[in-house]
Formats: structure tokens, sequence, C-alpha cells
């Protein structure tokens, strides 16, 4: 069986605690005979930086056409003062 997982990493501490989570599923996966398919696409402060926007459309669709979403923390002081629209 192969799953496809859309990797979020995010902000902060997100990418760090993703990376452990990531390393963690493909022990999983090797023990339990079975496959994942991991694809990182920007979200938060990240891909605002990147992007222009917080959710690109292509987070979006990926996660959408995913099995699972494997998202880190998104957030950061720095963008507290941004406008909510």
């Amino acid at each position: 069986m192969r799953l496809k997982i859309a990797v979020l990493p995010g902000d902060g501490i997100g990418p760090e605690v993703v990376n452990a989570a990531v390393r963690a599923l493909r022990t999983l996966a090797e023990i339990g005979g079975f496959e994942f398919q991991f694809r990182e696409f920007p979200i938060g402060g990240a891909a605002l930086a990147e992007t222009g926007f917080p959710l690109p459309k292509a987070t979006l669709d990926a996660c959408l056409e995913s099995d699972a979403v494997l998202l880190g923390a998104v957030g950061s002081p720095k963008f507290d003062d941004l406008p909510r629209d």
C-alpha cells in the first residue's frame, strides 16, 4: 500500500518537528511493509514569504489530492500585525 502525504512544515519549530515525524513514519513504513510518498509544500509565514499567500493554491490542491496531511506549527509574532484579509 502506498499513501500520499502532503507535508507542510510551517514556521518556527514546525519544520524541526515535522522532520522528526517524517523520520518516524518512514521507520513505521519499513517495519510494516508499506510505503508513504511524502511531498512538501509551503504554508504560513514560509509560504507568505515565498509566494505572497499564507495558503497557496498549489498547497491546498496538494492537500486535497493527498491521503493525509502532516501539518507543522504555523505563525510567528512577526506576522501578528498583518491585515486579516
